[in-house]
């Protein structure tokens, strides 16, 4: 568990700005405790500031308080050598500061990811965690800090639900405390007039439907990627592509392990290498071919070979996909 007295710098990750201002603000929250805001906390935002003005305040000791709190917001905007000043004072933080790095997209330049890694940087990552275990977990712990109990099944629906859009989540997650208090434990019924629309999902779980032949769960997904995930249809293709490309590859490779697998793919070792190899198996050189051969008819279609809507060219697509996956090789 971490402890507010135990580290000087925090590093605040993630791409969904609901998520990371959520997370900024619970940090620098427990980190105030019962301390006076007003004169613990700078805060750092917007285009206006530089790094070197975080650093001065960083440097400074506290005043008729224990503890400075320092918060520096979109910090992936900066280059290696606006961060010099940074880097510099990450090589002797000062005790009594707690310098909050809040990246919230943008990519740190590597001088500032060593740096950090020598400070012993304490990373709070707000994006979800892709695998579906794990993803269940990281809601469970939100919706524990909300105060809120929901039973096993009641967390399953809402992170599938919610899928890719976890930044709805602290909305859900207060409206049901304002409907139900956090007395009760809330089940299924409880929680599914609360959700809304479904959100996006992220891209595997469209393959690792139609890998398993389930063609209505894999057209469940098509309908959220390409509805409440936003993505065109042809960037669908480009997921599926990429996909059967991978177990194309397989394919007269002689990989017979993961980490053959993974070199004949062109990927690190690792689940995704052996689940490709797996499904390769499952498929056979013959089905893979056919599947590449569907890909390229529909790809012609959506680009006016036939006369169809492109979310029916998609639908029939992912079915045939599905079906196929679902004969095993002969």
């Amino acid at each position: 568990m971490w402890q507010p007295e135990a580290v000087a710098v925090h590093l605040i990750t993630g791409e969904d700005q609901s998520l990371v201002l959520d997370a900024a603000t619970s940090l620098v929250h427990q980190l105030v405790g019962d301390g006076d805001r007003s004169l613990m906390v700078d805060d750092f935002d917007g285009e206006e500031y530089d790094l070197a003005q975080v650093v001065d305040a960083a440097q400074t000791p506290p005043l008729l308080t224990e503890r400075r709190v320092v918060v520096a917001r979109q910090v992936g905007r900066f280059n290696a050598e606006q961060a010099e000043p940074l880097i510099d004072y990450l090589g002797d933080p000062l005790d009594s500061t707690d310098l909050v790095l809040v990246q919230d997209g943008g990519r740190l330049p590597k001088p500032v990811a060593d740096a950090l890694r020598a400070a012993k940087v304490v990373t709070h990552a707000t994006a979800p965690p892709p695998r579906a275990r794990e993803r269940g977990e990281w809601y469970a712990g939100h919706i524990e800090a909300a105060g809120l109990r929901l039973d096993p099944a009641a967390v399953t629906l809402l992170s599938g639900w919610l899928g890719e859009d976890a930044g709805r989540l602290g909305g859900i997650l207060d409206t049901l405390v304002s409907a139900y208090g956090t007395g009760r434990r809330l089940g299924v019924d409880d929680v599914r007039p609360f959700l809304g629309e479904a959100g996006g999902v992220p891209p595997w779980d469209l393959t690792d439907a139609i890998d398993r032949g389930d063609t209505r769960a894999a057209l469940d997904v098509l309908t959220r990627m390409t509805s409440a995930g936003e993505r065109h249809p042809l960037q669908v293709m480009a997921i599926l592509h990429s996909h059967y490309g991978k177990l194309l590859a397989l394919d007269g490779s002689g990989a017979r392990d993961e980490a053959s697998a993974a070199a004949a793919m062109g990927i690190k070792p690792g689940f995704p290498a052996r689940k490709a190899l797996e499904q390769f198996r499952r498929l056979g050189p013959a089905q893979v071919g056919r599947a590449m051969a569907l890909l390229a008819g529909a790809d012609l279609d959506l680009r006016g070979e036939k006369d169809w809507p492109d979310d029916l060219v998609m639908e029939v697509l992912v079915a045939r996909l599905s079906k196929l996956a679902g004969q095993r090789a002969s």
